[in-house]
């Protein structure tokens, strides 16, 4: 391999593949969801797939939400060096919550680029059109050297500057539903049919967490989506490939015995403590599509006014029941590799089973059909890390979801 040919990211190397390298982002999957999956004998090809190769568990960027951990996986960087702390953050000059999701926030080139930069052929495909622009951000479509689409937007005439016309009527399959499992199918399908016409040198797949929100691990919709998934994973192993799957986070209960959310609304108990309203508490989770979480999760972030006692607001916090951890601006970016420019004043995390709200009136619980499951914090952090060949990996305590493509390409050299 001529040095010209590889490239290092935050102290990793990445090589050329000699194969087709692919990396599957499972939105939202806590590990048991496969480990079930497996005991029941519904994911034989991810079985086999464990038997000829590696599988451990990673730990995901923190917060623990999609776009955050996306971009990790994109980019082979914490959040610290590619700036999307979620989905939202906070500019007190402007007195505006900011959504992310365009590519001016993007600090750093994706591995997509860099790859793009040796001739690879690169083919991007996400379940939501949030992440569409992030992830292919500076490629260039021309001379059919780059793919990248949403299965939501897929037949979208716009996106004939993003290597497919129309994605719907190519893969002759309608636009799913964006709340619904047909949703990740379609990101399924089109890769496939990508990996046999296209054949690109990277692919990435990355799906919707509906499943995972709405249904528990022994729940038979969840087990009919991981056999659907195993179909499709044997389906991509009939090439030969370089295969990891992975994810951006977990996905925990956040309920009680009745089925009821459990919140703590942080706007709310701020404003009643300090007699005044404190700045602003931003829960980095939300997002256009709020129905299946309500926009609860378990890492919230707050901003305040410079006058007050930011140690003794902390020490009030880390007292309230549910509570795990609350950090100040920097012990939040130094222990979570965190952008100081784009979190508050306290980054705050929950319990397992606890979600943050900002508000009762801001949060609308009668779209939650099915007992709330969510995640952001720490302990939706494990995630599965998958790969069909034996690589060898030896420090698997210090394994991040954002490794995949390094060791994806080397694993293409076996």
């Amino acid at each position: 391999m001529k040095k010209e040919h590889e490239f290092e990211i935050y102290g990793l190397k990445y090589v050329f593949p000699t194969k087709p390298t692919v990396v599957v982002c499972l939105d939202g999957s806590e590990p048991e969801y496969i480990n079930f999956a497996i005991k029941k004998g519904l994911m034989p090809n991810v079985e086999n797939m464990i038997e000829k190769g590696e599988y451990h568990i990673a730990k995901s960027a923190i917060p623990s939400f999609t776009n955050p951990n996306n971009i990790s996986i994109a980019t082979g960087t914490p959040p610290k060096i590619h700036g999307i702390s979620g989905n939202y953050y906070y500019d007190p000059s402007k007195c505006e919550a900011i959504m992310m999701n365009d590519v001016k926030f993007l600090n750093t080139k994706t591995i997509f680029y860099y790859y793009q930069k040796l001739n690879a052929k690169v083919a991007i495909i996400t379940a939501k059109d949030k992440l569409r622009s992030l992830l292919g951000a500076d490629l260039s479509f021309e001379h059919d050297m780059a793919v990248c689409f949403s299965a939501e937007m897929a037949d979208r005439a716009t996106f004939t500057s993003n290597g497919i016309s129309n994605a719907s009527k190519w893969l002759d399959k309608p636009v799913p539903c964006v709340y619904s499992s047909d949703l990740s199918e379609f990101v399924f399908a089109a890769g496939e049919k990508l990996l046999n016409e296209f054949k690109p040198d990277i692919m990435y797949l990355s799906t919707t967490d509906y499943i995972q929100h709405k249904y528990d691990i022994e729940d038979n919709n969840a087990l009919e989506f991981y056999q659907m998934v195993d179909k499709y994973i044997g389906k991509f192993l009939e090439n030969n490939i370089s295969l990891i799957i992975t994810a951006d986070h977990g996905m925990k209960p956040k309920h009680n015995k009745f089925g009821k959310p459990n919140i703590i609304f942080l706007q709310n108990i701020l404003d009643h403590y300090l007699k005044e309203k404190c700045l602003k508490v931003i829960l980095p989770i939300t997002d256009p599509y709020v129905v299946h979480h309500g926009a609860l999760g378990s890492f919230a972030t707050i901003y305040f006014h410079e006058e007050l006692d930011i140690e003794k607001i902390s020490n009030f916090l880390k007292n309230k029941q549910g509570i795990l951890e609350v950090l100040n601006r920097q012990e939040a970016s130094s222990k979570f590799e965190l952008p100081e420019d784009r979190i508050g004043d306290l980054t705050v995390i929950s319990e397992e089973n606890m979600t943050f709200g900002t508000s009762p009136e801001d949060h609308d619980l009668s779209l939650l059909k099915e007992p709330l499951r969510s995640h952001g914090g720490i302990t939706e952090q494990n995630v599965p890390f998958i790969i069909n060949k034996k690589i060898n990996i030896t420090n698997t305590k210090s394994l991040r979801n954002f490794h995949a493509f390094h060791y994806a390409t080397l694993a293409s050299k076996i």
